[in-house]
């Protein structure tokens, strides 16, 4: 808990464990703001047209943003002030909250999991836990602030919905049969609550580097504060925050199981000399035992499979151990690595 950024982040010097090598820091502050993302209200009575808007926009930007989605605002109000709270307690406490359970399901740690072994490291605090079956895991998880438990809960239970939805509108859209991304392929769900604090120099590191995320879909509620940022036509771009509603992330197994219809969003994270920002993300994931391969609906003689059949939890365990380096992924994922995949490197 010591090496926690909260801990030290107004020392108002960036240690040069933090310092990015250049070409691949920031190197400014000011991006431009990816205008033409695709704000996609889930209450128009157009599914055909929603659905439209949404392959569209996971084919070019692997991200999206959904309004009118069904999750009420002062619960999104209620989570948003108490992860805040969870990471403005002192490093004892949020030590303590995040012990109850052995096997770990519930933790914190600072800029990744693989910390002892980084060459360089991120600007963030993370706290990490499983959330279905809620019963089960609820818990192990934090019980200060004292409405954690209560707020959370209930939140996961609306974001979870929210995913269904999303997916079952993708589900149609790419020809599959109904309920298919459910049971296996979204039966893990988890919450990570990132904190990324004041940082004595932006221009010189992150809060997470370039990379795409290892789920099926990630919900993300972001705040008011920008950080996020989208790779795009050779660019990065600002996912402007807008009020009360969520950016929709396509994971690598979304992009896989398609077999690259859909483009798994390369994305990171900036952080700010004046201001925190607070995160909430809700990670769908298939359960550890799953095979996952593309659809053989979207697989003929013309549209061979770009990917090969795996377990997720080795593809997991191959993603951890790569700390998201797009290139050890792609040796993993493809069954052939060629220059015509280029298009998917993060």
């Amino acid at each position: 808990m010591e090496n926690l950024v909260s801990n030290w982040s107004e020392a108002g010097t960036l240690p040069k464990s933090y310092v990015f090598p250049l070409g691949k820091r920031p190197g400014k502050v000011v991006f431009p703001v990816a205008k033409t993302i695709p704000v996609i209200d889930l209450q128009k009575h157009d599914r055909p047209s929603t659905i439209q808007q949404i392959l569209e926009a996971a084919q070019h930007y692997g991200l999206f943003q959904v309004i009118n989605h069904g999750v009420a605002k002062d619960l999104m109000d209620e989570t948003m002030n108490v992860i805040k709270q969870f990471h403005g307690m002192s490093k004892e406490d949020k030590a303590s909250e995040c012990s109850k359970d052995p096997k770990r399901s519930c933790k914190l740690y600072t800029s990744t999991e693989n910390y002892n072994r980084e060459q360089v490291h991120y600007w963030r605090d993370a706290l990490i836990h499983h959330c279905h079956p809620l019963e089960d895991c609820m818990q192990f998880w934090p019980q200060n602030p004292i409405t954690y438990r209560e707020v959370i809960g209930a939140y996961t239970v609306q974001v979870r919905k929210l995913g269904s939805i999303i997916l079952e509108l993708i589900s149609e859209g790419l020809g599959f049969k109904r309920g298919y991304f459910s049971g296996e392929y979204s039966k893990k769900p988890v919450v990570l609550v990132n904190h990324y604090p004041p940082c004595p120099d932006p221009s010189l590191t992150l809060g997470l580097a370039e990379h795409c995320d290892p789920s099926l879909i990630t919900i993300i509620l972001q705040g008011d504060v920008p950080g996020l940022q989208v790779f795009n036509d050779g660019e990065w771009f600002v996912v402007q925050p807008l009020a009360h509603a969520f950016v929709v992330n396509v994971g690598y197994i979304l992009q896989i199981m398609s077999n690259g219809k859909l483009k798994a969003a390369v994305h990171r994270v900036v952080t700010s000399a004046s201001v925190g920002r607070t995160t909430a993300s809700l990670f769908i994931y298939p359960s550890e035992n799953s095979v996952i391969e593309p659809a053989t609906t979207l697989v003929n003689a013309c549209n061979p499979p770009l990917y090969r059949a795996f377990q997720y939890k080795d593809f997991r365990t191959k993603y951890i151990s790569a700390t998201a380096d797009s290139k050890r992924v792609d040796e993993f994922i493809f069954k052939t690595t060629s220059s015509n995949n280029d298009d998917d490197d993060a």
